[in-house]
């Protein structure tokens, strides 16, 4: 028997873009795992971003739900990314952990 190959990487949501009392929910920062430069975040630019969360009724006989997102570019040069999803995310969901899949593909 095989093991099936993970389709996605893990990061960590940080906040939202923010200048000095100001901040932007429309832009979220994102700490990927594994990544610590700026030159190694250009692998995941355009990659889809999927933040789940569990709600409290069921939708569709599930309870579990997704915002999607997308990684738009880097932001600074520690490895943190900006994404914008198609809702903002909450504010609950600072520090949680979201999912930002191998696809779609540059290569």
């Amino acid at each position: 028997m095989t093991e099936s190959a993970r389709l996605y990487t893990r990061a960590r949501v940080l906040g939202y873009q923010r200048s000095q009392r100001k901040q932007h929910p429309n832009a979220t920062l994102l700490g990927l795992e594994n990544v610590k430069c700026k030159e190694d975040t250009e692998f995941y630019m355009g990659k889809r971003v999927a933040y789940i969360y569990r709600a409290e009724r069921p939708k569709n006989g599930s309870k579990i739900r997704v915002i999607w997102g997308r990684v738009t570019r880097p932001h600074g040069t520690s490895g943190v990314v900006r994404a914008k999803f198609r809702k903002n995310l909450p504010g609950t969901s600072f520090g949680s952990i979201v999912r930002v899949m191998m696809y779609p593909s540059r290569i």
